[in-house]
């Protein structure tokens, strides 16, 4: 053996270097034990050096095992290993150690094996963490004081101790004595193992009251008055071997020294350093966490101000600008209301002016015959006066006082000169009041622009755009002022002017049109013929349960769950009327409008989808203002249409904005169920007129009313009456109805209104006068036999009794209490049930995807302009429901503040408690607050999906304006929860998974919504988060159960809160974390997964709403 005798009195600088080098090179084949010099300040830090390079490859080899079977806990083995077992700054107790054991410190460490075997034995579950395995040193016929818990042994000198050895534990069973600072000696074990970094594990001293090794929980063993207490026992997790966790308020530099937190600073449990508090939160000295509620309230005035300002401030500028624009639109309607006068004024004075030169010319003709001068005269006025209507055309202005003070004059003078009139029309184009932007005249579906405009040049501002609408009104209504003085020869020539006509006329022929309930086996509509046609109204009316609704529905093509045979043509040809929806406008009974728009909105909106691409904006907007002004919605154009919790508009005015949503889109064909319903006869006639206009236009109008009173029966052109039973009792003209039923010998009585007496025949009240002696059930058959049509011949046997509650049996001739009506069992009825609903949801699935050819020859915005007006739409209703929206918050914030103050974070389960009530109460109030989304406008949406609008552009409208709360709902949340619970984890880490929670859960609710109705769809929005989270946080003690857990949700969002806070568990934890994680089946490196798969959720739960939402519509 070589030794060294230093001394470092005798020996100069240059030789201590020398002698140090020397010593380097030689303690790479000595064991430290061979030197008698440890106590020498020179050589003990190089001896300390030595045995922390062979601690380090120890531990190196035993992270790369752990890293292996234990990588579900471990996510860089390197980093994790270093935070618990990288000593390099200070390796204090590993010299004292060092002198404590003589050198003797390697024989006592660990080797790769024991360790190992004690690391298997923390991690099986049936193994507690004080109480390790029989091994080779410490069984039952062998027991030393080493196996005693704080205490460790040494090899026999002449053994040599590999510490990488993984494979063999070796004989330690000498030189037992206490274990030192900074090492524990596990109870099983005859060796030490280094303290992680973030514990304490100083020597134990005996509490001789209780018998106990504090601060260790470890006794003296019995017979053994020469064992003392020694270091740490053991290290495992949190709850185990809490002893050795620096505590909390404390931190510990190293594994022997603990500090007190001092002020300003917080320390956690397990701290290596204090860290220093954020500025505005409160850290007394001893303090385990700081108190950041400050920042929480901070974070909600932010929030709060922030969504004031944007509701407030958005609702502001809506108003402005609603504003602004009805400011530009009163400006308008000034101007073309004074140019309208101007142009009626100048039509007087040039009226007058014409009379007054006709009599000049008489009388100068009758004066001076002879006079060929004067007749040049003339011939000159005739010319000015030619002149002067160019001028009219071209410049189409106000009047002001001169002009009517000019005509006056040229009135009353006649016998003036002809200067007169000149000065007349000077003196309007000189007139500087006169706006000379009303010869801007836009053209419209291929027409050119004028003259007056610039090729290209066409209305884009507010101003111009209204006042472009405003006077096309003016001119329209002064157009119909003049059809009404026109005498029969204008008539012919407005009636055949093909200019007037600007849509495709459609005719819709039906001939033994029969409609059968498929569930009852019952006839609603029987062999009804005849047609409606284009620029006529046809009122349909007859008795409750005639048929009515059903007529038009199986015109409309929207008569699911029957039987149709019969045939109808349009304009004479076998097509569907599916292949003219874009032309065709259906105006339900009840009033399907957006309450929380205006009515402007609505119309606008309406128009913006379902009007031509084509069609320039000036046009529709003056296709809109059309509708207002004909409709008599000027008033309340601006008000809210209004809800059933929130009043707003009047039910007549809302009745016309139900009308005005189909007028807007321009149809050809037009059919109302019942639009006069609840309106009183002044807004009837109202809304009568408006459809007059439309059928002047070639607009084919078919309408459903019930007893209308006389003035509106006189603006009917043809009338369907239909008797019970679904049969034509009258089909023609509304002039010839009486006339019809005088040949029956049914004779209106006076001061009875005819469609009150029709309908009271029909209904069977009234019995008919006269000397006809038929009833209510003759009526059919005289229909047909007065047209010709074959009767049936269940109504030939049976014409007097005929009975409409019979089957569809008796129309082909059979008894109807024959033996094919034999009572069936309830089984038979069961599944004749059965069948019909499978049959009727089979036929709605087609009738949704069935997509006929187009026929209407218009081109509609495709799905992205489409989404751009919805997303605008869904933005103001948004705008609208502040209040809801406040309330949703609110309840958030109240839910983070309550769960975060209630749930104590665990440190050994890393707050899994609190984050499982998280992932439960934000599921449960985010999917309640997605169910408005779709399950308010089911009825608006089959309306419009019906009148060809796009199901995919309304469904991400809805979901890109969610996407607002999606963002903030979890801010809310966290800023009373985590300033509440204050997890190691970070805010961003927390917020990423509960936003991408929020969005898969929102998913869900729109299927939820869409799939069930509100009550049930509002009771599984409950149900599912609970029970879903009891599923996952189970125990899986089967593969079945384990499946069904992978497809919870709540399971993936819980795992990735845990995870993110595990993985700030570092040092000392590294036990713990792995213990918790294998306990609740976690991964460390699967955090990108359950993102993934939440959002994948989020996606799926989509896809399956909007499948659900263009497949199952109306039931």
């Amino acid at each position: 053996m070589c030794r060294w005798s230093i001394s470092s009195k005798h020996l100069w600088v240059p030789i201590v270097v020398l002698t140090l080098f020397l010593w380097m090179r030689q303690l790479q084949c000595q064991q430290v034990n061979d030197y008698d010099q440890i106590d020498s300040p020179a050589v003990l830090p190089l001896v300390t050096q030595l045995v922390y390079s062979q601690i380090s490859n120890l531990t190196s080899i035993i992270s790369q095992e752990i890293s292996r079977e234990s990588s579900f806990c471990v996510k860089d083995p390197d980093a994790d290993w270093n935070q618990a077992f990288n000593f390099a700054s200070d390796l204090d107790f590993l010299a004292s150690c060092i002198k404590k054991t003589r050198g003797d410190i390697v024989k006592r460490l660990c080797t790769a094996a024991e360790v190992k075997f004690f690391l298997n034995s923390l991690l099986g579950t049936s193994v507690s963490a004080n109480y390790l395995k029989p091994n080779k040193n410490c069984n039952l016929t062998s027991w030393v004081s080493g196996c005693e818990p704080g205490w460790a042994c040494s090899v026999p000198t002449s053994q040599k101790v590999d510490l990488k050895d993984s494979k063999e534990i070796p004989a330690r069973t000498s030189n037992c004595q206490a274990c030192c600072e900074g090492f524990f000696c596990p109870h099983g074990i005859t060796c030490m193992i280094p303290c992680p970094l973030g514990s304490y594990c100083p020597l134990a001293t005996l509490n001789k009251t209780t018998g106990i090794c504090e601060p260790y929980f470890y006794q003296l063993p019995p017979m053994q008055p020469n064992h003392t207490c020694g270091g740490a026992n053991v290290w495992a997790d949190v709850s185990s071997s809490s002893e050795i966790f620096c505590s909390a308020g404390s931190f510990c530099p190293t594994t022997t020294e603990r500090i007190p937190c001092s002020s300003g600073h917080y320390c956690r449990m397990g701290s290596t350093s204090e860290k220093r508090c954020f500025k505005l939160s409160s850290c007394n000295s001893n303090t385990a966490t700081q108190n950041m509620r400050a920042y929480g309230i901070m974070l909600i005035a932010a929030l709060s101000t922030l969504l004031l300002i944007i509701y407030n401030c958005s609702d502001q500028v809506l108003t402005t600008r609603e504003r602004r624009i009805a400011k530009s639109r009163e400006a308008a309607a000034r101007t073309a209301r004074k140019t309208a006068n101007a142009r009626q004024r100048w039509q007087f004075a040039k009226d007058a002016t014409k009379k007054g030169a006709m009599g000049l010319q008489a009388q100068l003709s009758r004066t001076f015959k002879k006079d060929a001068s004067i007749l040049e005269k003339v011939k000159i006025l005739k010319e000015a006066n030619s002149e002067a209507e160019v001028e009219l055309l071209s410049h189409s202005r106000p009047t002001t006082s001169s002009m009517v003070a000019s005509s006056s004059v040229a009135t009353k003078e006649k016998e003036k000169e002809p200067s007169g009139l000149m000065q007349i029309i000077h003196e309007i184009e000189n007139d500087p009041d006169i706006d000379d932007n009303i010869k801007t005249e836009i053209e419209t579906r291929g027409k050119s622009v004028t003259a007056n405009v610039p090729k290209g040049k066409q209305p884009h501002t507010h101003s111009q755009i209204f006042r472009y609408a405003y006077s096309e009104l003016e001119k329209e209504k002064a157009q119909q002022q003049e059809n009404k003085k026109l005498t029969f020869s204008g008539v012919i020539k407005m009636a055949t002017n093909t200019e007037k006509r600007k849509r495709p006329l459609i005719e819709i022929s039906f001939k033994d049109l029969t409609l059968t309930l498929k569930a009852q086996n019952k006839h609603i509509l029987r062999y009804v013929t005849g047609k409606i046609k284009p620029g006529r109204i046809t009122a349909v009316m007859g008795p409750s349960g005639a048929g009515k609704t059903t007529f038009i529905s199986a015109l409309a093509g929207k008569a699911l769950g029957c039987s149709v045979t019969g045939s109808i043509l349009i304009n004479g040809r076998n097509e569907s009327i599916h292949s003219f929806r874009k032309i065709t406008g259906f105006v339900p009974q009840d009033d399907v409008v957006h309450g929380n728009l205006t009515v402007e909105e609505n119309l606008w909106f309406s128009a913006q989808c379902r009007l031509s691409v084509d069609l320039s904006k000036p046009e529709k907007v003056l296709v809109v203002e059309r509708a207002i002004e004909f409709l008599g919605l000027q008033s309340v154009r601006n008000s809210l249409v209004g809800t059933v919790e929130k009043r707003g508009i009047s039910g007549g005015q809302r009745k016309r904005v139900n009308v005005g949503l189909e007028m807007v889109m321009e149809p050809s064909l037009l059919i109302l169920d019942e639009p006069t319903s609840g309106l009183d006869s002044a807004s009837s006639q109202l809304l009568l007129r408006a459809l007059r206009r439309e059928a002047l236009e070639g607009v084919n109008i078919c309408m459903v009313v019930h007893q209308p009173s006389y003035a509106l029966y006189k603006m009917f052109d043809d009338l369907i009456l239909l008797g019970k039973g679904g049969l034509t009792v009258y089909n023609g003209s509304s002039k010839k109805v009486e006339e019809y039923f005088a040949g029956l010998g049914i004779n209106i009585p006076e001061r009875i209104n005819p469609p009150d007496y029709f309908i009271d025949i029909l209904e069977g009240l009234t019995t008919p006068g006269g000397s006809s002696g038929l009833s209510f059930k003759d009526l059919p058959v005289r229909w047909m036999l007065h047209n010709g049509y074959p009767i049936p011949f269940d109504m030939r046997q049976n014409e007097f009794q005929y009975d409409t509650s019979q089957s569809v049996n008796s129309a082909y001739g059979i008894d109807p209490y024959g033996s094919s009506h034999a009572e069936k069992t309830f089984a038979g009825e069961l599944w004749q049930d059965m069948r019909n609903n499978v049959e009727l949801r089979g036929e709605k699935i087609r009738h949704n995807f069935f997509k006929s050819k187009d026929l209407s020859d218009r081109k509609t915005p495709g799905v992205f302009k489409q989404y751009k007006y919805f997303v605008i739409r869904v933005g103001k209703q948004r705008l609208r429901e502040a209040r809801t929206q406040a309330i949703d918050y609110l309840i958030l914030l109240l839910a983070g503040a309550c769960l975060g103050s209630l749930t104590k974070g665990s440190e050994q389960t890393f707050g899994a408690a609190g984050y499982t009530y998280t992932v439960i109460a934000v599921s449960l109030l985010c999917k309640i607050a997605a169910l408005r989304s779709f399950s308010l406008e089911k009825l608006h949406y089959w309306r419009e999906s019906d009148g060809g609008m796009s199901s995919l552009a309304y469904f991400l409208s809805k979901d890109t304006l969610d996407h607002f709360n999606t963002v903030i709902k979890p801010v809310v949340y966290l800023s009373m929860f985590y300033f509440f619970t204050n997890p190691r984890s970070t805010f961003a880490d927390n917020y990423i998974v509960l936003l991408c929670l929020v969005y898969c859960v929102t998913g869900i609710a729109y299927a939820l919504s869409i799939f069930f109705e509100p009550g049930a769809a509002q009771l599984w929005s409950v149900l599912l988060p609970v029970v879903l989270t009891l599923v996952a946080t189970q125990p899986k003690d089967g593969k079945i159960l384990e499946a069904i857990a992978n497809f919870c949700y709540s399971k993936w969002a819980l795992q990735a809160l845990v995870v993110a806070n595990a993985e700030r568990y570092q040092g000392v934890w590294l036990i713990t974390r792995c213990g918790s994680l294998l306990k609740s089946g976690y991964n460390l490196h699967d955090w990108t997964l359950c993102i993934s798969i939440l959002i994948l959720m989020g996606v799926i739960g989509r896809a399956i709403a909007f499948f659900c939402m263009v497949t199952f519509r109306k039931k």
